[in-house]
């Protein structure tokens, strides 16, 4: 399938996504302490869209009940928000969140801890973010889309985690998920050459443990096989003439 080169205007829409979900994970960010649910976090994310005349991605997308994906801990991506999970003191919650906006799409994701946590928690998050960028100074015009897989990998195994494999990034347009698909791992120098107007989710989910998952019986959550923690970080970024464009910075 081929990957759709995106026009100028399409960009200018999907920076204008990128700038709601990005303002709506520096909203949830604040909101993130102990006792808080993860059902009343979907609830400000859904309610900061609609205010900003865009439409969750992901509600409704394959039957997903939520606007906002809520991951806590051991739990890779896709965890459903709910009224009864409180966060607690020490724990880390991946969220993850996307919008349409006049028909395309913004995809975000930040891993943030609650209250004091752990030296490790702390060092698995900042390492994970790390490595998304290692991956986005990568998606330069001529570079292969290895070249960001492998960026990502190296770095996050050279910390001492590992990278999931059963779930990867992304092309993202007017669909959430287009062509190419970006694994996190794999040898540089490989796959398509990348060229401006393109637009990739990078989206690396590293683990303390194994990089094994499995998805637990609502048929959402993915988990960490061994139990250990997990971290996930997002950005939409358009492969341009020069320096990659972060759509979702802040």
């Amino acid at each position: 399938m081929a990957i759709n080169i995106k026009t100028a205007e399409e960009i200018a829409l999907m920076r204008q996504a990128g700038r709601i979900v990005a303002s709506a994970l520096a909203l949830l960010k604040t909101r993130i302490k102990p006792g808080v649910t993860t059902g009343e976090l979907d609830a400000i994310a859904y309610e900061y869209c609609i205010k900003a005349s865009a439409t969750p991605s992901f509600k409704g997308y394959n039957g997903f009940p939520a606007s906002l994906c809520a991951s806590i801990n051991d739990e890779v991506v896709h965890g459903i928000p709910s009224g009864k999970r409180k966060l607690r003191e020490g724990d880390i919650i991946s969220l993850d969140f996307g919008v349409i906006y006049q028909g395309l799409q913004g995809d975000a994701a930040i891993t943030v801890g609650v209250g004091r946590i752990s030296d490790l928690a702390a060092r698995l998050i900042k390492t994970t973010e790390e490595a998304l960028y290692k991956g986005i100074a990568q998606a330069r015009s001529g570079r292969r889309l290895g070249d960001i897989s492998w960026a990502i990998q190296s770095y996050a195994e050279a910390q001492g985690f590992s990278v999931v494999r059963q779930y990867v990034g992304h092309g993202i347009g007017r669909s959430m998920h287009e062509e190419p698909q970006i694994p996190n791992f794999g040898p540089p120098g490989r796959g398509p050459v990348l060229q401006p107007g393109m637009v990739l989710a990078l989206e690396p989910m590293i683990n303390v443990g194994t990089f094994r998952t499995r998805v637990k019986e609502d048929r959402w959550t993915v988990v960490t096989e061994d139990g250990s923690l997990s971290a996930h970080f997002e950005h939409t970024v358009a492969v341009t003439n020069g320096e990659p464009e972060i759509l979702t910075r802040e």
